[in-house]
């Protein structure tokens, strides 16, 4: 839930934009929302029982108070509410071996999740924003696929991305493969390991609707 603006109306609400439901229902699946609720261990698994696949959305970062860290000036406003959930949701989903793709921040999620932590602001480290113009506008940015790995599998051995990150996976958690990297070393994607299919891209896939392969690889891992 964020506060939200909808006209003269102005209150909390589920915002999620349409370039998601977009390429999931372009890729052939369906589409439903899962806003953050209270964590009853119940109540994900009643959740998760009525879904066939799970997608990570990007978002707010993470609070770093979840992986033993003080916050970077940089970083936004903590949403504990979504960040429990999500982290709840990850874990389930993993247990469950139900097929998963984490987009951007879902990455993130999913690392601090299984137990890794992040680098909060890319600048620092790399001595540039170009991951993250601000003011909306994506990034046009080089990824290299790790071959062998299922996103080396699908998308070849390069391509373009779009960008819009300031943090990026810092210790790598241990269950995770990288099978992407930036040419400059940042990494890009992770499979999980153990999973029939699970995966998360520190990109935003939805933003390139003309190249649906990670939507429709996630659509027809949930049919099986």
């Amino acid at each position: 839930m964020e506060q939200t603006v909808m006209g003269l109306w102005d209150r909390p609400a589920a915002v999620l934009p349409r370039v998601y439901t977009d390429c999931v229902i372009g890729a052939g699946g369906a589409v439903v929302g899962l806003p953050p609720q209270p964590r009853h261990p119940d109540a994900i698994e009643r959740v998760l029982d009525g879904i066939d696949g799970l997608i990570l959305t990007g978002g707010k970062d993470v609070d770093a108070e979840l992986y033993g860290e003080r916050a970077h000036p940089e970083n936004d406003t903590p949403r504990p509410d979504r960040d429990a959930w999500e982290l709840a949701l990850v874990r389930a989903a993993i247990a469950r071996d139900l097929p998963l793709l984490g987009i951007c921040r879902g990455l993130q999620v999913l690392n601090v999740a299984l137990g890794g932590t992040l680098v909060q602001h890319l600048p620092d480290v790399i001595g540039s924003n170009r991951y993250s113009y601000g003011n909306a506008t994506f990034a046009d940015n080089p990824v290299i696929t790790v071959p062998g790995t299922r996103i080396g599998g699908m998308l070849g051995d390069s391509l373009t991305v779009k960008s819009y990150h300031h943090q990026a996976i810092n210790h790598l958690a241990e269950g995770l493969t990288v099978s992407a990297r930036g040419d400059d070393g940042i990494i890009q994607a992770v499979d999980i390991d153990g999973m029939s299919f699970g995966v998360a891209v520190q990109w935003h896939p939805e933003e390139t609707p003309d190249d649906l392969r990670l939507f429709a690889a996630l659509i027809e891992a949930a049919q099986r």
